[in-house]
């Protein structure tokens, strides 16, 4: 039996591969663990991260609202570093829940993906 971890690493490998985050269009990765979520906006030809967030100090709320604060708090800190479009990495997860809490407050907030 494949765990879970093999799995969700078998497909963000296949995701990887399809998509590339440059300086006009960064990638956006979602990574959530069972108490907070971090997200983060890279640029993978230099390999570097423009911009991150996190839930880390944040605990007023369900895990999804507090997701939609952390999507909110991207799309801010990437607009006041001029980047107004992105390509979204949910990293392996599924499109529901915190992540999709995250990226929909995200979308709200300006960023474009």
């Amino acid at each position: 039996m494949v765990s879970k971890i093999a799995r969700r690493n078998k497909i963000k490998t296949r995701i990887r591969g399809k998509i590339s985050g440059t300086a006009q269009r960064p990638r956006m990765s979602v990574f959530r663990s069972n108490k907070a979520i971090y997200v983060q906006v890279i640029d993978d030809l230099n390999g570097c991260t423009l911009v991150s967030a996190s839930s880390k100090g944040m605990a007023e709320g369900t895990k999804t609202d507090i997701a939609a604060k952390v999507g909110e708090e991207i799309a801010k800190k990437a607009a006041e570093n001029g980047i107004t479009e992105v390509v979204f990495d949910r990293n392996g997860y599924l499109y529901h829940g915190r992540v999709k809490s995250l990226a929909e407050a995200a979308r709200k907030a300006g960023l474009k993906f």
